[in-house]
């Protein structure tokens, strides 16, 4: 039973547990009888053995199966009377001293879920800027779809961006050359000056390029201005086809107007999500402004142990752990501070994720990243160990939503 609550911290408690010796007793009975039942020892039949002969042998097996269950549920029955939501395993702050037919006392430390005093989320006002396309939007991406269905024909004529090339070059002061390069002019990691001094030359074209590559640029030439000796072996020009009727029945629809009716409805549709996201991060900013709250040190040095960890996988900054730590804390304390949030309102809501939730996301992603369900599920379980973070993208999600139906949304403008 709970004796007494001591703050630590908002998020820190001190837990004064007692077990009474007879709660204990009586399950460490039940521990022997049921060995007594199983056991056999020479001379004596089984389940005849005396007690003391079954206690002598299993006695501290027994009760050490007995402390490592019930501890727990008296534990659990003390956080639940002092009203606390733990979100760390409790540290015992001194070995127990156990004896029979003694009550148990123990000290035990946990961090928990903060407080949320004066908790309010409803008629917060936010801006919807109304959604528009222009004529231009449209046509700029039918332009797109036509040049996803490009093709490419042979061509004696100039380079030009956007041209496929296959160039053979070497690099001066380097043994190696490479052959048969397919490059797009304009595209690929090679600086503006690379390109340029390759447009306007012709198939079998022999010539020198010097250029001079940033140091950040993903590249083995990064930092250097190295030499290129460049033969052209085949130029080939991009055929768009022309937006007309055909074009529309190639890719399904009747009608070339229907097709600029779709575009703009995906248009449309993505600017309405992108303005509801913004709504969503202006609602919750707002909600982070008017709730002020610690946050548990364990969720903090957690969310900073992803941060460092995406760094040095990247491999972009090899500044000491300290430091990054600083730099980062505010931004990992927003983000917990606001998990927090969502994971109380969605509690006081009933939000919850079902399993068909679960699998309609996966077969989103399955179809939006071109993966199999199977691929989608394994990337989950090897980051987090099962599909939890799966279901709490989309418990937040659920969250967010339902709190942008209690949001008092005001009409922005357009910029």
């Amino acid at each position: 039973m709970l004796k007494a609550v001591e703050d630590i911290s908002s998020t820190k408690k001190r837990l004064k547990i007692e077990i009474p010796a007879d709660s204990i007793e009586a399950e460490i009975k039940k521990g022997l009888i049921d060995a007594q039942k199983k056991a056999t020892f020479p001379g004596f039949r089984q389940g005849k053995a005396p007690m003391s002969l079954v206690e002598k042998k299993f006695g501290r097996d027994i009760e050490a199966e007995v402390l490592e269950r019930i501890v727990p549920e008296y534990y659990m029955q003390a956080v639940k009377e002092a009203d606390l939501k733990p979100v760390t395993r409790p540290a015992v702050e001194e070995s127990p001293d156990f004896r029979r037919n003694s009550d148990l006392s123990m000290t035990m430390t946990v961090e928990v879920m903060p407080k949320i005093e004066n908790l309010s989320y409803e008629n917060i006002a936010v801006k919807n800027v109304p959604a528009e396309v222009s004529d231009e939007e449209v046509q700029n991406v039918l332009k797109g779809l036509a040049e996803e269905r490009a093709t490419y024909e042979a061509s004696d004529g100039p380079i030009q961006t956007g041209d496929l090339v296959t160039l053979d070059y070497s690099v001066k002061g380097e043994d190696t050359t490479n052959k048969d390069v397919v490059l797009k002019i304009g595209s690929g990691p090679y600086p503006k000056e690379f390109f340029d001094g390759i447009i306007g030359r012709i198939k079998d074209e022999e010539f020198e390029v010097e250029a001079a590559f940033p140091d950040d640029m993903q590249s083995p030439h990064a930092g250097k201005k190295p030499v290129f000796v460049i033969t052209v072996r085949e130029v080939k020009k991009q055929s768009v086809p022309a937006l007309d009727e055909d074009f529309a029945k190639d890719i399904g629809l009747e009608s070339l107007q229907q097709v600029r009716d779709r575009v703009r409805e995906n248009v449309l549709n993505a600017k309405n999500k992108k303005a509801e996201n913004e709504m969503q991060r202006e609602l919750l900013d707002k909600l982070l402004e008017t709730h002020v709250f610690e946050v548990p040190g364990s969720m903090l040095n957690q969310e900073l142990d992803g941060y460092i960890s995406e760094i040095r996988a990247a491999g972009k900054d090899d500044r000491s752990d300290e430091a990054l730590i600083e730099e980062f804390r505010p931004g990992a304390e927003k983000s917990v501070r606001a998990a927090l949030l969502m994971q109380v309102i969605g509690e006081k809501e009933n939000v919850s994720v079902s399993e068909e939730e679960v699998r309609n996301e996966i077969a989103a992603m399955s179809q939006r990243f071109r993966l199999t369900p199977e691929n989608i599920i394994k990337y989950y379980v090897s980051k987090d160990g099962s599909l939890e973070g799966l279901r709490h993208s989309i418990f937040e999600r659920k969250v967010l939503a339902l709190l942008l139906t209690k949001a008092k949304i005001e009409k922005g403008d357009n910029a």
